[in-house]
Parts: C-alpha cells; structure tokens; sequence
C-alpha cells in the first residue's frame, strides 16, 4: 500500500483526491495540508511515500516545500498536480526535486499509474510538461552580445561599412570581422543584415 499526503490550497479538490484513493486499496491517505508550510510539518509525522503537491498556493508555494523537503532529506518522493504547465512553473518544480509533474485534467487511471511511478522513483509527466522540457533543451538561453560586440553592430545598423566601424572604434577591419562573426552566431544569423534585424527585433540595438 502507497502512503500519499495531498497537498492543495483547496478544500474541494483535497476532498476529491482523497475519495479517489481511499477508494482504492492500493493507496492509503496519511494526511492533507493547505499550503507548503503546513505540508512539510504533515510530511515530518505521517511519512508517506509520495506527495500530491499543489504549486500556487498562498504562503510557501509548492516549488519553496519541495526544495525544503529536498534539504531535509525526507524519503517521499514528490508528484506535482497543478493546472499550469508554462516554463515558469515546470522547470523550478523539476529542478526543485520533484519526481514527476502531472496536470489536473489527468484521468482516474493516469494518476493512479503516475503515483506508483513516482513510488518506484520513476520520472512522470505529462505530456504537454514532456513537450515544454524537450522545447527548453532544445533551445538554450540566449548569449548576450558583448558590449564591444552591441557597438559595431550599432555602427553597421547606421550605414558604416566595415572599415569605418574599424576606424571609429580605433580597431582593425578584421577585429570588426571577429565581433560581427561572434554576434552573429550569438544572434543564429548568417549576415549583417539579419543581425541588425534581429537586434532591433529583441531590443539590443534602439532606432
């Protein structure tokens, strides 16, 4: 049998999930709370075996509880069920230590199986979260352009040709080279004229 403790700001939905489970014999509900702070003091006596975490709630949020359960070293592994699923909201709940993160419009069975993955130490999630992370991975954080790097360009957006960029700057032609090459792998553009676009177009360069 599977120890569960939910933890949701709301009362209507706490009940839901608590009929659910109790109503089956492979899940036992060993406590609720309402908020993370009031979660981490229910983990400490009831120590479950996996916890329904909620993420917007008012007080200690969901993502602060499951850092704070991470640091101290309880065994339960952590389920997130919540409504969102932006980047905001996915990302910290992973990073925070949660096992696995599944939307509320889950099914009876889908949720079900999500707790006995989490039990068994099994990442879980959705598959809109599964889309989202694959999109992060895919596309890395932007590397800010070097101040050397925002001035030629600057000067290249303002009609100047390599040259004279070099002489304004009091550098060679070819170091003007180096740093449109950088900006330009920086900004994933292959031309001067796509990089000025695209400068101006994420607010680096100002008409």
């Amino acid at each position: 049998m599977i120890g569960l403790v939910i933890v949701d700001d709301h009362p209507v939905v706490r009940d839901g999930l608590r009929g659910m489970f109790t109503g089956d014999a492979r899940f036992e509900v060993l406590g609720e709370a309402g908020d993370g702070r009031e979660a981490l003091a229910v983990v400490r006596a009831a120590d479950p075996d996996v916890v329904l975490m909620d993420l917007r709630m008012p007080g200690m949020d969901g993502v602060t509880a499951i850092k704070a359960l991470q640091d101290k070293g309880v065994r339960a592994r952590v389920l997130v069920l919540t409504t969102y699923d932006t980047d905001a909201d996915v990302l910290p709940a992973i990073k925070a230590g949660a096992t696995g993160y599944l939307l509320k419009d889950a099914s009876r069975d889908e949720l079900f199986r999500a707790v006995e993955a989490a039990h068994r130490g099994e990442p879980v999630l959705s598959p809109a979260v599964a889309g989202r992370l694959m999109g992060s991975l895919r596309s890395p954080a932007q590397e800010p352009l070097s101040q050397r790097e925002l001035e030629v360009l600057g000067l290249i957006a303002r009609g100047n040709s390599n040259k004279e960029a070099a002489a304004r700057l009091f550098i060679s032609e070819a170091t003007v080279k180096t740093h449109l090459l950088h900006a330009y792998a920086k900004l994933g553009v292959r031309d001067r004229a796509a990089a000025v676009a695209v400068a101006f177009e994420r607010g680096l360069l100002k008409r």
